[in-house]
């Protein structure tokens, strides 16, 4: 469990909220805006009405104490500089920003960020990955190289075991489970046998994984 300060409450801030919570973090939100603070107050631990890029509020916060610091400012770009830069010179131990422009993550990185999420992009590319075949159930991208990716059984693969499809030899790609009736398996076996209706998580280079499934 960590103590993580997340800045912004916007969409997708409270997201954010929300998923911390699942994963039984300790939050402490912070929003400029009384009415997004209080429809957060039932995901977080504590919340605090406040400017993020007023120094004194910030340190009265305790920034060193926090694990990770999340800044989720949206509309401002400007306020989110300025707090990011803010949290790093009050001794943030690691600062996590968002970005919405390719010019904006390389301020955030030069004024403190340890990292950059860019949701639009990434969920962009997202969605064209997982539009660009009927085979790709899930996607994800761990470099420019590798990916992750969930793809249905292809038709001529239906009975046929691990072994026998072979397809790390011939592709270089690694079987890490196979999901049956939204149940994952990772305890991946050679004489294992897959069939129509299961799904098989793979991982390798993304242009292997395209050649082997036809994408």
């Amino acid at each position: 469990m960590k103590n993580i300060l997340l800045i912004g409450l916007g969409r997708f801030g409270r997201h954010i909220a929300m998923r911390l919570n699942d994963l039984h973090h300790q939050v402490m939100a912070v929003d400029i805006d009384e009415e997004r603070v209080n429809s957060a107050l039932a995901y977080v631990t504590s919340a605090q009405i406040g400017d993020s890029t007023n120094e004194e509020f910030i340190s009265s916060l305790g920034i060193a104490n926090f694990d990770v610091c999340i800044v989720a400012i949206g509309e401002s770009f400007q306020n989110s500089l300025e707090t990011t830069s803010l949290l790093k010179e009050l001794g943030a131990k690691k600062v996590i920003a968002r970005a919405s422009r390719g010019i904006q993550e390389k301020f955030l990185m030069r004024n403190g960020a340890d990292e950059v999420v860019y949701p639009e992009k990434q969920l962009a590319s997202w969605t064209a990955t997982r539009c660009s075949s009927e085979h790709i159930l899930d996607y994800i991208e761990l470099d420019k190289d590798y990916s992750i990716f969930e793809l249905s059984i292809p038709a001529d693969w239906n009975h046929k075991t691990i072994l026998q499809l072979d397809i790390r030899r011939k592709y270089g790609i690694n079987v890490l489970g196979v999901r049956d009736h939204g149940r994952l398996n990772m305890n991946v076996i050679p004489d294992m046998e897959l069939t129509g209706d299961q799904s098989i998580l793979v991982l390798g280079m993304q242009k292997a994984v395209q050649k082997c499934f036809h994408i």
